[in-house]
């Protein structure tokens, strides 16, 4: 199957599942704002890895899907608040006024203080799975979207705003902002899916690869992209000075390293086969991808 249309038809399932349990309640400003984020669009990778990675240790795709959504529910809480003045200070996200534009900062804070906590929600009424395992897995979320994970590198990142960092703290900042939640995904899809520890391993490395790939890739985009594909103004990093790969190797060796953590990833689940031939090509969308 060609990828993009893998991505397609795996992110209608999650769609699907995200829509419903985020059904309308009260406070009903608070929901709205909430499935404002979330149902705004996306490529649903997180999430996709989450399954994914399941299926392939052996777990069917159902039991794995409230897991796979909250996932998706802590990403896009992190991107609700990174939106805010005090953050990123953007105005759009995936072609549309970001959230406090929209609702307001006060609102956009709870809706993103709820849509992390409601994914804490999902995982702990998973019941169909041994409890170790989603005991596991809910320590593995909270750990990476945690002060050692995602929320330790977004505070990394605003510190070294206007600053002059060296390589290990750039590493540091993307490993811990953005591959933490994308190494997240796969482990909690490989532990709920009952990995044994040789392929754990080899899927928490083919994660970590692709985590920093991404980022890489990302920071590339904001100097090269198309504002109307990525959905939001390209440059921002530039202007607010922040610590990027292209600023400090430089952008033809930013996509070389881009392409090389890719190749990482790929070698790191050959154990699998040809099981693992979805992985790979996931790795190559990743730094292909033009938003």
């Amino acid at each position: 199957m060609d990828i993009k249309e893998f991505i397609l038809t795996k992110g209608k399932v999650i769609n699907e599942a995200l829509n419903e349990c985020l059904e309308e309640a009260k406070p009903e400003r608070l929901h709205q704002a909430m499935r404002y984020s979330v149902l705004a669009g996306g490529k649903r990778l997180r999430p996709i890895l989450t399954l994914v990675a399941a299926k392939l240790v052996g777990e069917e795709e159902k039991k794995i899907l409230p897991a796979a959504c909250a996932l998706e529910l802590i990403h896009n809480y992190s991107l609700i608040h990174d939106d805010l003045p005090c953050m990123d200070d953007d105005d759009f996200r995936r072609g549309k006024k970001t959230n406090h534009k929209v609702f307001g900062q006060g609102m956009a804070v709870l809706a993103g203080d709820a849509l992390l906590t409601y994914a804490f929600e999902l995982l702990a009424e998973i019941d169909d799975l041994p409890a170790e395992r989603v005991l596991l897995a809910t320590k593995k979320l909270a750990k990476a979207a945690g002060k050692q994970g995602m929320v330790g590198g977004q505070a990394a990142d605003i510190l070294a705003e206007g600053k002059e960092v060296d390589k290990e703290e750039l590493e540091y900042i993307h490993t811990h902002k953005t591959g933490a939640l994308l190494e997240a995904a796969v482990s909690i899809g490989a532990i709920l899916g009952g990995a044994t520890r040789q392929e754990l391993a080899a899927l928490q490395d083919y994660a970590q690869g692709i985590g920093l790939a991404f980022q890489i890739v990302d920071d590339v985009l904001d100097i090269e992209g198309d504002a109307e594909k990525i959905g939001k103004d390209v440059g921002s990093d530039l202007e607010s000075d922040k610590a990027t790969f292209p600023a400090v190797y430089g952008l033809e060796r930013s996509k070389e390293m881009a392409s090389e953590n890719c190749q990482r990833a790929k070698e790191a689940v050959s154990i699998f086969g040809e099981q693992a031939e979805i992985l790979r090509k996931l790795a190559d969308y990743i730094i292909e991808r033009e938003y």
